[in-house]
C-alpha cells in the first residue's frame, strides 16, 4: 500500500490519474518542500536556489510557513528578488504556482513545531517530501542526486536526514555543484538540562568520508534541518501541534516516533544542500535575523506543558505521572505499532531513567559498523529493519582518540 502513494507530473496512460505511486518513472515523481520561515531575509534566495538548480523543476512543489512582521520591512518569502518586469526568469517568477505560502504575525508564532505543523497540512501527496531550512543553497541537480541515493537504498521507510554542512566553501559558484567528499552522520547525542526539563539534544555531528559507498548509510538518530522521504513520512509521523515554543526535543519526538512506526533514518552519501550559518560573508546580517524566543514572555510556561507531553509519549519521562501531561490526539500524534521506543533506547545506550547515555555511539555508527550488521536485517518487501531479529545493545567502548 505504502508503494502505490505518490504522485507523478505525467498521467497514467490507460486512466489519465497522476496518482501512480512506483509506477511513475522516477524522473517524474513529484517532490514536496516543507520551509518554516522566521523573519528570515533568505527564504527568497533558498526558494530560488531549490526550482533553478533542480534537474525537473516541473515536479516540485515548495510550502513556506512564513512567520514575519510586515511593517517592519520582513521580506515576504514568495516576492521575487527582484520585480518580475525587470527579470522574468526568477524562480519565483517562472513557478510562482508551485510556491505556496502560509503567512502569519510572527507575534503568533510559537516555535517551529507548530510552524511545520502547519507546512505538512500543505502536503498533497506528492511522491517524496523534503523538510529544509530557509537559509540553505541547493546544489546543481540535487533532485536527481537525492532520489538516486534514496532509490539506492531499496528500502521504503528510508528517511535521509543530517546536520547539514556550512555553505562555505562547498558550492562551486559557477556550476552549482558540490565541492565536498564528506559528510555529516547523526550519532552524537546526550541529555541536557534547561528549564523546560532535561532531554536528550543532539551535539556535534562528525563529518567524515563515507565508510559505506553506492548507498546512504545507517544512523540512529533523524535531524530537523534537513530530511527526505517518501511522502508517507509526513502523513504517518505529523507534527505534534500540541507542542508549542519547543525547540530542543522536536528531534526526539520526531525520530522516535518514526522508529516506532517503521522508518529508519540514514545519513546520505553525498550533500545536496548547505546550510547558511553566521559565517563568512553574511555573518554580520545573518546574525541579526530574530528567533521566535523574541515573544517567549507572551507564552510563559507553555513550553513546560509542552515538553511533558513530548517526553510522555515517548516514554522518556517514566518519573512523570501520567495524569501530569496532556494527551490529546495521543492516536494520531503519538507512537506507531512496529516497534517500542524501548527498543530504540536499548539499541542504542539511552537511560531515560537516570538520563545518561552511553558515550561514543559513533564508534559503532560512523565506520559502518551499523549499517553492516543492520541491513541484513532488512525485510524482503522493502518495508524497513525488522528490529525483532536485532539483539545487539551499545556499550560505550571508551575513547582512544579515534
Amino acid at each position: 500500500q505504502a508503494m502505490s502513494i505518490g504522485s507523478c507530473i505525467t498521467p497514467d496512460p490507460s486512466t489519465g490519474s497522476l496518482a501512480r505511486g512506483d509506477r511513475c518513472p522516477p524522473s517524474d515523481r513529484t517532490i514536496f518542500v516543507a520551509i518554516a520561515s522566521y523573519r528570515d531575509w533568505q527564504c527568497r534566495y533558498t526558494v530560488e536556489s531549490i526550482f533553478n538548480r533542480a534537474k525537473n523543476p516541473e515536479r516540485v512543489r515548495v510550502a513556506v510557513v512564513d512567520q514575519i512582521v510586515v511593517e517592519e520591512g520582513d521580506f515576504q518569502c514568495e516576492v521575487p528578488i527582484k520585480p518580475c518586469s525587470e527579470d522574468p526568469d526568477q524562480a519565483l517568477c517562472k513557478y510562482k504556482n508551485q510556491v505556496d505560502v502560509y503567512r502569519m504575525d510572527a507575534i503568533q508564532a510559537v516555535g517551529p513545531v507548530f510552524a511545520r505543523h502547519i507546512g505538512h497540512r500543505l502536503y498533497r501527496g506528492e511522491y517524496y517530501t523534503i523538510q529544509s531550512d530557509a537559509h540553505v543553497t541547493y546544489t546543481q541537480d540535487w533532485d536527481e542526486d537525492i532520489i538516486q541515493q534514496q532509490e539506492n537504498t531499496k528500502n521504503e521507510m528510508a528517511v535521509q536526514s543530517t546536520y547539514l554542512t556550512d555553505i562555505v566553501g562547498s558550492i562551486d559558484e559557477k556550476t552549482g555543484r558540490s565541492l565536498r567528499h564528506t559528510r555529516p552522520i547523526m550519532c552524537n547525542t546526550d541529555y541536557e538540562g534547561s528549564p523546560q526539563g532535561k532531554h536528550l539534544r543532539h551535539m556535534s555531528q562528525p563529518e567524515r568520508f563515507p565508510s559505506v559507498k553506492g548507498t546512504p548509510q545507517l544512523q540512529p538518530y533523524w535531524a530537523a534541518g534537513f530530511s527526505f522521504s517518501r511522502g508517507h513520512f509526513v502523513v504517518n509521523v505529523p507534527y505534534d501541534l500540541y507542542q508549542p515554543m519547543i525547540f530542543q526535543g522536536e528531534e526526539m519526538s520526531i525520530g522516535i516516533r518514526g522508529f516506532t512506526i517503521g522508518y529508519d533514518f540514514y545519513a546520505t552519501e553525498r550533500s545536496i544542500c548547505f546550510h547558511h550559518y553566521a559565517n563568512g560573508k553574511i555573518k554580520a546580517k545573518r546574525g541579526k535575523v530574530k528567533t521566535f524566543w523574541e515573544h517567549a514572555n507572551k507564552y510563559a510556561g507553555t513550553g513546560k506543558k509542552a515538553m511533558k507531553r513530548l517526553l510522555g509519549i515517548v516514554h522518556m519521562n517514566p518519573e512523570i505521572p501520567k495524569t501530569e501531561w496532556d494527551h490529546a490526539e495521543e492516536d494520531v500524534y503519538g507512537l506507531g505499532g512496529v516497534r517500542t521506543p524501548e527498543k530504540f533506547y536499548e539499541t542504542f545506550g539511552i537511560d531515560v531513567v537516570h538520563k545518561t547515555t552511553e558515550h561514543h555511539l559513533c564508534k559503532f555508527v560512523q565506520p559502518g559498523t551499523m549499517h553492516r550488521q543492520f541491513s541484513s536485517h532488512l525485510r524482503a518487501d522493502g518495508m524497513g529493519i525488522n528490529y525483532d531479529n536485532i539483539s545487539y545493545r551499545f556499550k560505550d567502548p571508551g575513547f582512544d582518540g579515534t
